[in-house]
Protein backbone atom coordinates (compact mmCIF):
# COMPACT_ATOMS: atom_id res chain seq x y z
CA UNK A 1 0.00 0.00 0.00
CA UNK A 2 1.45 3.37 -0.79
CA UNK A 3 0.97 5.85 1.98
CA UNK A 4 0.76 8.96 -0.45
CA UNK A 5 -1.94 7.14 -2.51
CA UNK A 6 -5.26 9.24 -2.58
CA UNK A 7 -7.67 8.57 0.70
CA UNK A 8 -9.31 4.65 -1.01
CA UNK A 9 -12.94 4.88 -0.67
CA UNK A 10 -15.99 2.75 -1.50
CA UNK A 11 -18.39 3.11 -4.26
CA UNK A 12 -20.99 3.90 -1.32
CA UNK A 13 -19.11 6.84 0.60
CA UNK A 14 -15.75 6.43 2.80
CA UNK A 15 -14.54 3.70 4.45
CA UNK A 16 -16.17 3.50 7.89
CA UNK A 17 -14.06 4.08 10.69
CA UNK A 18 -14.14 0.44 12.42
CA UNK A 19 -12.84 -0.93 9.22
CA UNK A 20 -10.37 2.03 9.16
CA UNK A 21 -9.00 0.87 12.60
CA UNK A 22 -8.66 -2.96 11.27
CA UNK A 23 -7.27 -2.57 8.12
CA UNK A 24 -4.62 -0.32 10.12
CA UNK A 25 -4.19 -2.48 12.90
CA UNK A 26 -3.71 -5.88 10.22
CA UNK A 27 -1.62 -3.43 8.27
CA UNK A 28 0.74 -2.88 11.05
CA UNK A 29 0.79 -6.87 11.96
CA UNK A 30 1.82 -7.49 8.19
CA UNK A 31 4.32 -5.36 7.53
CA UNK A 32 5.34 -5.76 11.24
CA UNK A 33 5.01 -9.90 12.06
CA UNK A 34 7.34 -9.73 14.92
CA UNK A 35 5.52 -7.88 16.99
CA UNK A 36 2.55 -9.13 19.28
CA UNK A 37 0.50 -5.49 19.50
CA UNK A 38 0.62 -2.14 18.70
CA UNK A 39 0.07 1.57 20.52
CA UNK A 40 -3.39 2.71 19.63
CA UNK A 41 -1.46 5.88 18.06
CA UNK A 42 0.49 3.66 15.68
CA UNK A 43 -3.21 2.09 14.72
CA UNK A 44 -4.41 6.11 14.34
CA UNK A 45 -1.02 7.27 13.10
CA UNK A 46 -1.41 4.08 10.35
CA UNK A 47 -4.92 4.63 9.45
CA UNK A 48 -4.32 7.90 8.65
CA UNK A 49 -1.44 7.19 6.31
CA UNK A 50 -4.01 5.16 4.42
CA UNK A 51 -6.93 6.98 4.21
CA UNK A 52 -5.28 10.46 3.64
CA UNK A 53 -6.28 11.75 7.34
CA UNK A 54 -8.10 11.01 10.61
CA UNK A 55 -12.04 11.68 10.13
CA UNK A 56 -13.28 12.58 14.12
CA UNK A 57 -13.82 9.27 15.97
CA UNK A 58 -11.38 7.39 14.72
CA UNK A 59 -9.29 7.63 17.90
CA UNK A 60 -12.45 6.73 19.84
CA UNK A 61 -12.34 3.22 17.82
CA UNK A 62 -9.40 2.48 18.33
CA UNK A 63 -9.72 2.88 22.31
CA UNK A 64 -13.00 1.61 22.50
CA UNK A 65 -15.39 1.12 20.29
CA UNK A 66 -14.04 -1.99 18.48
CA UNK A 67 -12.42 -3.54 21.58
CA UNK A 68 -13.62 -6.90 22.53
CA UNK A 69 -12.42 -7.11 25.95
CA UNK A 70 -14.35 -3.79 26.81
CA UNK A 71 -18.25 -2.81 27.56
CA UNK A 72 -19.39 -2.08 24.12
CA UNK A 73 -19.59 1.89 24.20
CA UNK A 74 -21.72 2.13 21.65
CA UNK A 75 -21.26 -0.54 19.55
CA UNK A 76 -20.50 -4.41 19.98
CA UNK A 77 -17.45 -4.86 17.57
CA UNK A 78 -14.64 -6.93 18.21
CA UNK A 79 -12.35 -5.64 15.70
CA UNK A 80 -9.33 -5.66 18.39
CA UNK A 81 -7.92 -6.41 21.51
CA UNK A 82 -6.62 -4.93 24.69
CA UNK A 83 -3.26 -6.27 25.80
CA UNK A 84 -1.96 -3.61 27.81
CA UNK A 85 -3.09 0.15 28.74
CA UNK A 86 -3.32 1.72 25.12
CA UNK A 87 -2.04 -1.49 23.32
CA UNK A 88 -4.34 -3.48 20.88
CA UNK A 89 -4.00 -5.86 18.14
CA UNK A 90 -6.34 -7.78 16.27
CA UNK A 91 -9.44 -10.13 17.66
CA UNK A 92 -9.17 -13.63 17.41
CA UNK A 93 -12.00 -16.04 18.23
CA UNK A 94 -9.63 -17.86 21.06
CA UNK A 95 -9.81 -14.08 22.79
CA UNK A 96 -12.34 -13.56 25.87
CA UNK A 97 -14.39 -11.23 24.67
CA UNK A 98 -17.29 -8.78 26.61
CA UNK A 99 -19.80 -10.83 26.47
CA UNK A 100 -22.30 -8.35 25.56
CA UNK A 101 -20.29 -7.90 22.31
CA UNK A 102 -21.38 -9.49 18.97
CA UNK A 103 -20.87 -7.10 16.44
CA UNK A 104 -18.70 -8.15 12.98
CA UNK A 105 -14.62 -9.07 14.05
CA UNK A 106 -13.42 -8.00 10.27
CA UNK A 107 -14.90 -5.81 7.53
CA UNK A 108 -17.41 -7.36 5.34
CA UNK A 109 -15.26 -7.48 2.26
CA UNK A 110 -17.93 -5.97 0.33
CA UNK A 111 -18.01 -2.65 2.01
CA UNK A 112 -14.08 -2.60 1.79
CA UNK A 113 -11.66 -1.39 -1.13
CA UNK A 114 -10.06 -4.17 -3.57
CA UNK A 115 -7.18 -3.85 -2.66
CA UNK A 116 -7.91 -4.70 1.31
CA UNK A 117 -9.19 -7.86 0.43
CA UNK A 118 -5.92 -9.47 0.67
CA UNK A 119 -5.81 -8.75 4.29
CA UNK A 120 -9.10 -10.55 5.12
CA UNK A 121 -7.59 -14.05 3.52
CA UNK A 122 -4.38 -13.15 5.63
CA UNK A 123 -6.54 -12.73 8.55
CA UNK A 124 -8.38 -15.94 8.23
CA UNK A 125 -5.22 -17.93 7.25
CA UNK A 126 -2.67 -16.79 9.10
CA UNK A 127 -3.55 -14.72 12.05
CA UNK A 128 -6.83 -16.86 13.12
CA UNK A 129 -5.26 -20.35 12.18
CA UNK A 130 -5.41 -22.66 14.77
CA UNK A 131 -7.36 -19.92 17.21
CA UNK A 132 -10.77 -22.25 18.20
CA UNK A 133 -13.63 -20.04 19.12
CA UNK A 134 -14.66 -20.18 22.75
CA UNK A 135 -17.55 -18.91 25.12
CA UNK A 136 -16.33 -16.87 27.52
CA UNK A 137 -16.40 -17.22 31.05
CA UNK A 138 -19.37 -15.43 32.92
CA UNK A 139 -18.06 -11.85 34.28
CA UNK A 140 -20.37 -11.59 37.05
CA UNK A 141 -18.85 -11.10 39.75
CA UNK A 142 -21.21 -12.58 42.50
CA UNK A 143 -20.74 -15.68 40.36
CA UNK A 144 -17.11 -15.70 40.50
CA UNK A 145 -17.54 -15.89 44.29
CA UNK A 146 -18.87 -19.70 43.72
CA UNK A 147 -17.27 -22.01 45.95
CA UNK A 148 -14.92 -19.58 47.60
CA UNK A 149 -13.96 -20.57 50.91
CA UNK A 150 -15.32 -24.23 50.93
CA UNK A 151 -12.69 -26.16 52.19
CA UNK A 152 -13.46 -23.81 55.55
CA UNK A 153 -16.46 -25.58 56.41
CA UNK A 154 -15.38 -29.16 55.44
CA UNK A 155 -17.41 -31.69 58.17
CA UNK A 156 -19.16 -28.85 59.91
CA UNK A 157 -22.53 -29.35 60.09
CA UNK A 158 -24.81 -26.08 59.18
CA UNK A 159 -27.59 -27.00 61.97
CA UNK A 160 -25.17 -27.86 64.50
CA UNK A 161 -23.23 -24.24 63.93
CA UNK A 162 -26.56 -22.24 63.81
CA UNK A 163 -27.55 -24.00 67.26
CA UNK A 164 -24.17 -22.77 68.72
CA UNK A 165 -23.98 -19.31 67.56
CA UNK A 166 -27.77 -19.17 68.85
CA UNK A 167 -26.63 -20.12 72.70
CA UNK A 168 -27.21 -17.08 74.86
CA UNK A 169 -29.46 -15.09 72.96
CA UNK A 170 -32.17 -14.29 75.53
Amino acid sequence: MNANASAPSREQGPVRLADQVWIAAALLHVEQPEREDFLVSEIVERAAREFGGVRPGLPAHAYSHCVANRAPSPTGYRMLFATGPNRRRLYRPSDAADPSRHGKTAPRREEIPTVFHRLLDWYDREFCNGHEQVQPEPLDAILALRGLGKEIWEGVDPDEYVRELREGWD
